[in-house]
Formats: C-alpha cells, sequence, structure tokens
C-alpha cells in the first residue's frame, strides 16, 4: 500500500510539473514578438507539441532520490482529462459570452455562418477524396483521420473510429496533421489582417456599430449567489454536458463535450437567470475561464499530439494533413468574403468555427482586441461539428 500510495503522488507530482511548466515556458515563447507577430497563448501549444516530441527520447529525469516523469501510461490519460476540462471552461465562457446577443441577433448573416459550417466541412470531405484517388497508398482510413486532426476535431475522430477498418490508421493521421491544423488556422486568423492591411481600430469600431444588440435588464431583483458566477458557470457546464451526452439515433451523432458546453453557455447566457436566482457573470471571470480553458486544453491536447506525430510521421501524410487545412480555410475565407459579404472580423470567426478550432479563436479574440467575434464561431461552430462527424462515417463508408 506504501509503495502504491508513493507511486500515485510521484505521478501526481510529475503530472503537475509537466502542466505548469509548459504553461510557464509557453507564455514566455507565445511573448516573443518577430516583425510585430506573436503567437500568443498559442506559444503554449508549440511547447506543448515540441514537449511531446522531446518526451519520446528523454522520458524521465531524477532530482535527488525522485524521478520526475514526463510521459508514462500512467499519466497519458491525465492529459485527456485536461483537455476535456480545458474545452468545457473555454467553450463554455465563449457561449456565456455570446449568448447575451446571440439569440437576439438571428438575421441573414446568420444563414451564412450556417451555410459555412456546412461548406468548409464539404470542401475538406472533397479534398480528403482526392487525395485517396490520387495516392492509391493513402487508405480511406488514413485520409479521414488527417482530415480530422487537419481540422482538429475530437469528435470527427471518433465518429471515424466507429466505422473505420483500421481504426489504428485514423489515430495516426489524426496525430499526424492535428499540429499543423491548429498552427496552420492560428496564424492564418493573425496573419491575413496583417497582409490584407486591415485597419483594426476601425474594423472593430464598425464591427461594434453594427452589432449593437439592446439587452433587456431584469424587470425584478435578482439574488447573486456567489461573487465571481462560479455557480452560473458550473451550471453551464453541467447542463452542457447533459446536452453533449444525448446521442441522435440512426447516426450515432451527439454533440460530445465541445458542442453541448457551447449549447448550455448560449442558452443560460441568454436568459441570465433561474427565477430570481442571478446567473449573469463578470466579464473578468469570463474572461479568465476562457483564458484558462484555452491553456489546459493546449497542453492536454498538445503533448500526446507531439508524442503521435514523432511515432507515425510521414512527410507525405503530413503534407495531405496541411492540404486539408489550408483549402477548405481559404475557400471557406473566399466565399465567406466575396458570397457572403462578411466583415474581416465576422469572416475570421466562422473560419474559426467552421475549422472547428478553439486555439484559432482565441488567437482571433487577442488580435481584435473584442471577444464579441465569437459570435460568428458560436454560430458556425455547431454545423461544422454535425458536418465532420457525418462526413468522417461518409467517407470511410463510401471509399
Amino acid at each position: 500500500m506504501t509503495a502504491y500510495l508513493a507511486g500515485v503522488c510521484s505521478s501526481a507530482l510529475s503530472f503537475i510539473f509537466i502542466v505548469f511548466a509548459i504553461g510557464a515556458i509557453g507564455y514566455l515563447v507565445g511573448g516573443i514578438k518577430i516583425k510585430g507577430i506573436e503567437l500568443g497563448t498559442a506559444g503554449v501549444l508549440l511547447v506543448a507539441l515540441i514537449w511531446g516530441i522531446v518526451i519520446n527520447y528523454i522520458p524521465s529525469f531524477s532530482i535527488g532520490e525522485d524521478t520526475i516523469t514526463l510521459f508514462s501510461d500512467k499519466i497519458k490519460g491525465n492529459f485527456s482529462i485536461v483537455s476535456n476540462i480545458g474545452t468545457a471552461l473555454f467553450v463554455t465562457a465563449v457561449g456565456l459570452i455570446a449568448g447575451p446577443k446571440f439569440f437576439r441577433s438571428f438575421n441573414r448573416k446568420t444563414l451564412a455562418y450556417i451555410l459555412l459550417g456546412f461548406i468548409i466541412i464539404a470542401i475538406g470531405a472533397v479534398t480528403a477524396i482526392i487525395c485517396v484517388m490520387l495516392d492509391e497508398n493513402l487508405s480511406a482510413d488514413m485520409a479521414v483521420g488527417l482530415l480530422t486532426g487537419g481540422l482538429t476535431s475530437t469528435p470527427g475522430l471518433s465518429a471515424a473510429k466507429e466505422v473505420a477498418k483500421n481504426q489504428d490508421a485514423v489515430v495516426a493521421g489524426y496525430g499526424i496533421a492535428y499540429t499543423f491544423g491548429v498552427l496552420g488556422v492560428v496564424l492564418f486568423v493573425q496573419l491575413t489582417p496583417k497582409l490584407l492591411k486591415v485597419n483594426m481600430k476601425e474594423e472593430v469600431a464598425n464591427f461594434h456599430a453594427a452589432n449593437q444588440i439592446s439587452i433587456p435588464e431584469p424587470k425584478q431583483t435578482l439574488v447573486p449567489l456567489d461573487p465571481f458566477g462560479f455557480f452560473a458557470f458550473f451550471l453551464a457546464v453541467a447542463f452542457g454536458c447533459l446536452i453533449g451526452s444525448i446521442k441522435i439515433p440512426g447516426i450515432n451523432f451527439s454533440l460530445g463535450n465541445s458542442g453541448g458546453t457551447l449549447i448550455g453557455g448560449l442558452i443560460i447566457g441568454h436568459f441570465a437567470r433561474i427565477g430570481k436566482i442571478d446567473c449573469r457573470i463578470k466579464k473578468e471571470t469570463l474572461n479568465f475561464m476562457r483564458e484558462l480553458g484555452l491553456v489546459l486544453f493546449l497542453i492536454g491536447a498538445g503533448v500526446p499530439g507531439g508524442v503521435n506525430f514523432v511515432a507515425n510521421f510521414k512527410i507525405s501524410y503530413f503534407i495531405y494533413g496541411a492540404i486539408m487545412t489550408l483549402v477548405p480555410m481559404i475557400v471557406g475565407y473566399i466565399i465567406a468574403r466575396y458570397i457572403f459579404k462578411l466583415s474581416i472580423l465576422n469572416n475570421l470567426g466562422s473560419i474559426t468555427g467552421g475549422m472547428t478550432s478553439t486555439p484559432a479563436l482565441g488567437t482571433l479574440i487577442a488580435t481584435a482586441g473584442t471577444d464579441e467575434v465569437s459570435s460568428a464561431y458560436a454560430a458556425t461552430y455547431p454545423f461544422a461539428l454535425v458536418s465532420i462527424v457525418l462526413a468522417a462515417k461518409i467517407i470511410v463508408m463510401i471509399l
């Protein structure tokens, strides 16, 4: 028993060290500016990915009599937990921020977001099919893994594994494409305004002017349960998890952790109360939860991503994955700009939702200096999520 407890404590110590060391180093890297460009919070992802690569060769080190384990089967599952908690915190915060205006601002622009969610994923699916047709050595299972990795979609990965003949190929493809899938979209939303020489202050001002929505004040005095709004936040997460666990019969589809908590946040944010209980949350609390969630997600997803990248890497597969990220993203941007006539901020917000990219939204918020761009993400994301799950299954079944 004593040896078992010592092992548990050692694993816990190692894992706590990993999470906070990656976070600290990641923020240092993210703060480095090169010609006005910085990774910001995405620096945490870069460090997490590099960490995952390095630990293939240096799995542990010793300090005195204690051993710090950087990666092992014992702590491997912990990264998934951290990633899921991070996703829940981030996406719920996004839903709560967008909620007060989201349902009150449904218009023709919202239809554009919905269509973009379907279009971006459809383009990605067609790209994956073309890659399979052009390369006889690329299996459908590997292609759909590359697609879900390039679109950073864990629900899509899960759906593909359900129908795949070779689940290992699906997981390997996901790991290979995931790195570029995240960094590609993050850099796209950061570099596009700079390349187009967008006056961000002017765009933000126009964005706010075009999105002014009147939010009614409560007609009765509401009772807050805590000073930070943790009750409402935790309620939104719990409610979202229940929503996410509901499965649609026949296609075995559910919104999962990310989709469910987004809807939960939107609903709680919209109504802002339960009877006389105040469910409004301070902006500072939401900003903190959003940033904390993003960091935890990047660490939890990044380290295993780095491990899988080394274990399964092939240059041809990496190129295919990059293509499956770039083509739907660029074509989606062009359609949003020239067909749907979306402003640059609404355009990029919908791209982050269509690409189901949580870290890219965080980068866009930092680049724009306003979290209201999350409304476009929130409107596009659920439909992209449904589309990638269906597309993953269809590709495997038809090929």
